[in-house]
């Protein structure tokens, strides 16, 4: 193979100043490790938490990106973050294989009424809601301090271990 002929690619590289990217790759790497942690025995729920989190919190970094902030349009944001995770939790549901939670409503109807749940997506959702909420909770314990923050990576802290006591409860109850 002729080396001159990869110059002109090798210094576009240096040319870049950033790599900003969401890609299939990652989800399918999201899925790879959601798969391997439920083959060694961690409930899917648990793992789908960290998957919703995960598709959240990168809506969130895309939406602040440069040209997003360029152009405008209603709910951008939102949008942004609900198709992040949607295009994130949906194709690897199946990976994780989470047999359905039946919820028995004795008082509806004449016999009753079963509703069978997905705890892989509701896992997934309460995921996206724990990596909301905690920038809010880290403000709110920072208001309560007028020097600012309380300890170092407070952010991080919060949401990690919001994560981490929702998946051991998830982990233990079912």
């Amino acid at each position: 193979m002729n080396k001159k002929k990869l110059i002109p690619f090798v210094s576009f590289l240096f040319l870049l100043r950033g790599v900003q990217a969401h890609c299939p790759l990652c989800t399918a790497g999201a899925a790879i490790a959601a798969g391997g942690a439920v083959y060694l025995g961690i409930h899917p729920a648990a793992v789908s938490l960290f998957i919703g989190a995960f598709a959240v919190s990168t809506g969130w970094w895309m939406s602040n990106w440069r040209w997003f902030k360029k152009h405008r349009i209603p709910f951008q944001k939102s949008l942004i973050v609900i198709g992040s995770f949607v295009l994130t939790v949906l194709p690897i549901l199946p990976v994780l294989e989470s047999k359905p939670y039946p919820l028995y409503f004795s008082f509806l109807g004449e016999y009753g009424l079963i509703y069978l749940l997905n705890l892989s997506l509701i896992g997934s959702i309460l995921g996206g809601l724990l990596v909301s909420i905690a920038p809010w909770l880290s403000r709110k314990l920072s208001s309560m301090r007028e020097g600012g923050r309380v300890f170092p990576f407070q952010g991080v802290m919060i949401t990690l271990g919001l994560l981490l006591i929702a998946s051991i409860l998830i982990q233990v109850t079912f």
